[in-house]
């Protein structure tokens, strides 16, 4: 099978868009520097509202943000319509990419007038329009893309707005942010060019596709660095390669779902665990993972560990993105599968639409 008849169920270009990552990158971190600095004062609590791709980008954030400060960082990501209570100490970020996204608006329309500071992270809509009307801080993306392969525009304008150019999170996390930044866009490069070179040996993005064709993956990492990057890994799987796709943090996996890999003994088989690691993970959530990988793997399909690539925390993170990113598509390849559409949310969205409410 060779990269063109894979791509050819890939009308619409996710495969362009996974490869532009990289690009996606530098703009977006143009774009953060265009935002006025937000005063610490206004900014001891960060509650960020969004839903699926739109809000992930906030997820990588904390987690970065929680292993570069030793977590001391007051930053809460609310997926649904019911905000908690802000003050004046509280910045509140609205991140839609369509801007139209009914719980991110409801949510926003709740507690923007309460906030310290606001910021709108959008390409348009009635999110725009707000944000316009009201004089909110605004960082306007580039249209054209599904939500979820406009990451780099939902993470990097935010690091560098909030913790480079605002330096909410003090100087030492500023610096760290510049050299992870630049250091992330060099792998990325690199990366790109040997996971979207199609099925040859090598390119572990095709190996690992290859591994879970007709298994389903579960996704295991520890709870701290490497927490979000499991769960774009399920986003990912789900919607570009209309595949399921399951996970779950270490430890807390080990003192429940744990016990649940003993029946049905008929499906067991079918799955596949998939480990993510990183050098930085606690050594006793290392320990549960070898441990759980050796128990485990006597009664799955298979396992797979995969591990960060890169010195900076950014890097790291995002060479396990980028890994996943171009898993799925290989995943949505093998199946002949369009990557791009996304059907069922379509009819969701739809049939919600008529339902009023």
């Amino acid at each position: 099978m060779t990269l063109d008849q894979l791509r050819s169920a890939d009308p619409d270009g996710m495969y362009d868009a996974i490869a532009a990552f990289p690009q996606h990158l530098r703009e977006g971190t143009a774009l953060g520097d265009d935002i006025k600095p937000i005063p610490v004062s206004k900014a001891r609590r960060i509650v960020l509202l969004g839903m699926g791709g739109s809000a992930i980008g906030g997820d990588l954030l904390r987690s970065y943000l929680t292993a570069a400060t030793g977590g001391s960082v007051d930053m809460r990501i609310i997926r649904g319509y019911t905000p908690p209570p802000v003050d004046r100490n509280t910045l509140v970020i609205a991140s839609s990419y369509s801007g139209t996204t009914e719980e991110t608006l409801a949510a926003f329309d709740a507690v923007r007038r309460d906030a310290g500071a606001v910021l709108a992270i959008t390409t348009g809509g009635t999110l725009g329009e707000i944000a316009r009307s009201e004089g909110y801080r605004t960082i306007t993306l580039p249209g054209g893309l599904q939500p979820r392969a406009a990451l780099a525009y939902s993470f990097f304008p935010l690091a560098q707005a909030l913790a480079v150019r605002s330096a909410l999170f003090g100087d030492e996390t500023a610096a760290a942010t510049v050299t992870g930044i630049a250091e992330t866009g060099v792998l990325l490069d690199a990366l790109a060019r040997r996971y979207g070179a199609g099925p040859r040996r090598g390119n572990t993005a095709w190996r690992t596709a290859e591994q879970l064709h007709g298994l389903v993956p579960v996704i295991y990492s520890g709870a701290d660095l490497l927490d979000t990057v499991n769960l774009r890994w399920r986003g990912q799987i789900q919607e570009n390669g209309k595949h399921l796709a399951f996970g779950n943090l270490l430890p807390e996996m080990n003192h429940n779902e744990i016990n649940g890999w003993q029946l049905p003994k008929d499906l067991l088989k079918r799955f596949a665990l998939l480990f993510l690691r990183d050098r930085a993970d606690h050594p006793r959530t290392a320990a549960r993972i070898d441990i759980t990988r050796r128990v485990l793997g006597r009664s799955v399909g298979r396992t797979i560990t995969l591990e960060t690539e890169g010195e900076s925390l950014l890097a790291r993170m995002f060479s396990l993105v980028h890994l996943g990113d171009w898993t799925s598509w290989y995943i949505a390849a093998m199946n002949g599968v369009d990557p791009m559409p996304v059907p069922i949310i379509q009819k969701l969205k739809k049939e919600l639409s008529s339902a009023g409410g």
